[in-house]
């Protein structure tokens, strides 16, 4: 069986996380070694996971001041 794009796709997630039966991974790899457009989708999804990771572990943002709270409080 040749995986088809929507294949690959479906298949995303578990192909990172190495969960993929053998054969499916190996179609998986052929189907990107001959399909350029699932290869940069695959690298865009990567990239988004690890910003996604990033953003989740980065540091809060500065606290909101105190006179912007009381201010948009004072507008409710």
């Amino acid at each position: 069986m040749n995986l088809t794009c929507h294949d690959v796709i479906d298949f995303l997630s578990d192909y990172l996380d190495a969960a993929l039966p053998p054969q499916t991974a190996a179609q998986f790899e052929e189907h990107l070694s001959v399909c350029p457009d699932c290869v940069s989708y695959l690298d865009n999804f990567r990239v988004t996971l690890q910003a996604s990771r990033a953003a989740l572990t980065e540091q809060a943002i500065d606290p909101i001041p105190e006179e912007l709270v009381q201010a948009i409080l004072s507008c409710r």
